[in-house]
């Protein structure tokens, strides 16, 4: 007669932990709340050095109730001497697209856009609007993410949708440019990005993103659905999945 071996009650207990943490690695979602969130972008360079004080200002922004933020390096400076590692020509042209409809006379850095106007008021910021005619929902599978958009009124409305997924914690030591042998830190990074064109009605779209970044981050997803006539925000939320 062969012996049956069991396990002890508390490796038991470990083996389901896991099976339920490897689940919850693999998918996990978000929803918008009643109230809109402030959404702060700023255009920043490494290479820029009165750029460092926003970037030091958007850092205070983590994790702030009711604040989602978004750093998107510019690639412009790079030219004068500092490539800065976080920067991409696609940053610098969503900038200077928007620079008509954000109430801007020019593209700069640092520059920070609140709900999608030209803001020079920080580091003070609005209140989030208290309702929003739509509702938003993420949900994340391994490397993808599902986006889904229920207008709640407004029904003949147009709306556009950006995204941004988002790294923290990055520390570079600047060599070269304007902020030569300093040490700069980021939160907030942009790291991959896209967008929708304008629709009308529900929406339901899946995107690829990575769970992963740079030296095995995680990387939050931000998903922003603007008014497409004026670009003001109307919605938005945050998806962040650590196990």
């Amino acid at each position: 007669m062969k012996r049956v071996r069991t396990l002890p009650a508390y490796c038991v207990a470990l083996t389901l932990t896991g099976a339920v943490a490897a689940a919850q690695a693999q998918a996990c979602a978000a929803e918008s709340e009643a109230r809109v969130p402030v959404v702060v972008e700023l255009y920043t360079s490494e290479g820029c050095n009165s750029c460092p004080p926003a970037d030091r200002w958007l850092s205070t922004l983590k994790d702030k109730p009711g604040v989602l933020a978004a750093a998107f390096h510019v690639d412009y400076w790079d030219r004068l001497g500092w490539k800065d590692r976080f920067a991409s020509p696609l940053y610098s042209e969503r900038q200077a697209q928007l620079q008509a409809a954000a109430g801007a006379r020019f593209s700069y850095t640092p520059q920070v856009l609140v709900n999608g106007a030209d803001w020079r008021r920080w580091p003070e910021l609005p209140a989030g609007a208290s309702s929003a005619p739509l509702h938003l929902m993420l949900q994340r599978d391994g490397d993808r993410v599902d986006i889904k958009v229920v207008p709640t009124n407004d029904a003949g409305r147009r709306w556009s949708l950006w995204w941004a997924a988002l790294e923290d914690g990055h520390d570079s030591d600047v060599k070269a440019g304007e902020n030569s042998g300093v040490r700069l830190h980021h939160d907030h990074v942009v790291r991959h990005y896209g967008s929708i064109a304008p629709w009308s009605g529900p929406l339901v779209q899946r995107i690829a993103v990575p769970a992963r970044g740079d030296g095995g981050r995680p990387l939050r997803v931000i998903v922003v659905v603007t008014d497409a006539a004026s670009g003001a925000t109307v919605q938005a939320v945050q998806l962040r999945c650590e196990a």
